[in-house]
């Protein structure tokens, strides 16, 4: 991937609100309203050294997503990742991933939590293969019956 560059972007964006957009879309596919929990992050959250929203691109294209904001001094998580149907399966999610983990270092964190949900095999396949191990959900993924939280130290 020559043409590959990761890097901070504006939450607010065109392309990041098109790349959220086509998550959300996705998500609605698999899990009703109730279940669906992308909509939670807000710009405010990454500010002033808090998180971080980066976006993929190749050969100047936005082709995937990913954020991060600190739960606390130590702890961060890994929100709206998310790669294009098209481009998956080529490591751009994993490359993300790898970018997230290296800002929350630089914010301080020396922990990454997240939710994915039952149905995102790919998602789940991904963070597995990148060292996270499975923990009980915390907050309002506690009661959701399509969450899986995951945790993994920096």
């Amino acid at each position: 991937m020559p043409d590959l560059s990761i890097n901070a972007e504006p939450y607010d964006s065109d392309d990041a609100r098109r790349l959220i957009a086509a998550l959300d879309e996705d998500l609605g596919k698999l899990y009703p309203p109730a279940q669906r929990f992308g909509p939670n992050l807000k710009a405010t959250q990454l500010e002033a050294g808090r998180g971080t929203f980066l976006i993929a691109r190749e050969g100047g294209r936005a082709v995937g997503c990913g954020a991060i904001r600190l739960l606390d001094a130590t702890t961060a998580e890994v929100k709206r990742m998310y790669v294009e149907a098209d481009q998956r399966g080529r490591g751009l999610g994993k490359a993300v991933l790898d970018r997230l983990e290296a800002a929350a270092i630089q914010l301080g964190a020396r922990r990454l939590v997240l939710e994915t949900g039952i149905y995102q095999e790919a998602a789940i396949v991904l963070y597995r293969r990148a060292g996270f191990t499975s923990i009980d959900c915390w907050g309002a993924y506690e009661s959701s019956p399509t969450s899986l939280c995951f945790e993994k130290t920096l």
